[in-house]
């Protein structure tokens, strides 16, 4: 589906617009399960997996910091909020806060901390890559954060700020972040920049206060637009569903047709059970690189997050096919440990180590997020 640029003045006078409003439904609470699904075991293992990774040593960074990860980290600051009203908490979970102090110490100190990478240690262009990378990060994790009191903070500003001053201004990647590639799907592979970029918009469209039609940040969040629109026919589906959920807080990425076009996409990748298999939303050219047989079966990742750019961009819940996700992911929760199934798209991994669990712990954190409807 090609996507029909705009000029720059439609672009700002549709950031303006109120975005499409999502169809929640209303679920009452009963002990720790929530229509079909274990809410504490969900929290129980998001808290833990967190504060795992925060603790583990190959996660540490300058200055007593750790690593934001995208599959981790990211994930668990987007979703660990909308479980706060179902298990009666007043505020945010231990392992919720100390991510967030993580993230604002790391920003105040972006001028004089190490990045997460390095050209010394892995290589150039680490070092561009990694500021690039954690730039957006940041932004998303504080302004997603602030949305919840309405309020922006001066630490997700100076985030922003951050993010702004590492965007593309010239040339093919204009109004995108340089990224980090380590030729990993979904998130550090050659088509990531792309979806970093989608990231920022999110990070933009979710902070407080109208930040994106501040005078200042018109010309980028343009650049922005521009980008996104100008590169999505030739991005795989899983890179356009994040367009799909930024759209819902920045309109002007995709038109009402183009939400419809992908959503019908989306809908002829559906599989039989409900669920969608991330292998079948990547670029079709992508393999393994231990040779091994990709995994075609239903997983948490693509399901969640189709379930999650759907519910964003207006399709009510009582949608048939959007109805028939939801109950694949109320089904597949694993009773014992709360998580969701989902498996590495790089290679064979030992589903119960550590690292075999990044994929679980991003299906799971967006899981939650589509059977909330993002609460």
């Amino acid at each position: 589906m090609k996507a029909t640029m705009m000029p720059a003045v439609t672009m700002l006078a549709v950031l303006s617009a109120a975005a499409v409003p999502c169809a929640r439904a209303a679920e009452a609470v009963t002990g720790t399960s929530n229509a079909g699904w274990n809410v504490a075991g969900a929290a129980g293992y998001l808290d833990e997996r967190a504060a795992w990774w925060m603790s583990w040593p190959p996660a540490a960074r300058d200055k007593g910091t750790f690593c934001v990860s995208c599959h981790t980290a990211l994930p668990y600051a987007l979703s660990r909020g909308a479980l706060r009203g179902r298990l009666g908490e007043t505020g945010a979970a231990p392992a919720e806060s100390k991510l967030v102090e993580n993230v604002a110490k790391r920003v105040r100190m972006w001028s004089e901390i190490a990045p997460v990478y390095s050209d010394e240690k892995q290589g150039a262009p680490k070092t561009a890559e990694a500021r690039g990378t954690e730039a957006v990060l940041n932004a998303l994790i504080l302004t997603s954060e602030d949305a919840r009191a309405g309020k922006l903070s001066a630490d997700a500003r100076l985030a922003l700020d951050n993010m702004w001053a590492l965007q593309t201004t010239s040339g093919e990647t204009r109004g995108a972040w340089t990224w980090l590639n380590f030729h990993n799907e979904p998130w550090e592979a050659d088509d990531s920049q792309y979806w970093g970029a989608a990231l920022a918009a999110l990070a933009v469209g979710t902070a407080p206060e109208e930040y994106a039609m501040e005078p200042a940040n018109r010309e980028r969040v343009a650049m922005m637009v521009e980008y996104l629109r100008a590169k999505a026919p030739g991005q795989s589906l899983l890179n356009r569903v994040w367009v799909m959920w930024a759209a819902a807080k920045l309109p002007a990425l995709a038109t009402a047709s183009e939400q419809k076009a992908w959503a019908e996409e989306l809908y002829a990748r559906q599989r039989d059970d409900g669920g969608w298999s991330a292998s079948s939303l990547v670029v079709s050219t992508w393999k393994r690189r231990d040779g091994t047989s990709m995994d075609t079966v239903s997983d948490g990742y693509a399901t969640a997050l189709a379930a999650v750019a759907l519910e964003q961009s207006g399709v009510g819940r009582a949608e048939p096919r959007l109805a028939k996700a939801l109950a694949w992911l109320e089904k597949n929760q694993d009773a014992k440990g709360g998580g969701w199934p989902a498996m590495s798209l790089n290679k064979q991994r030992d589903p119960a180590s550590d690292v075999g669990r990044f994929m679980r712990d991003a299906a799971t954190g967006y899981s939650v997020l589509a059977l909330t409807g993002g609460e």
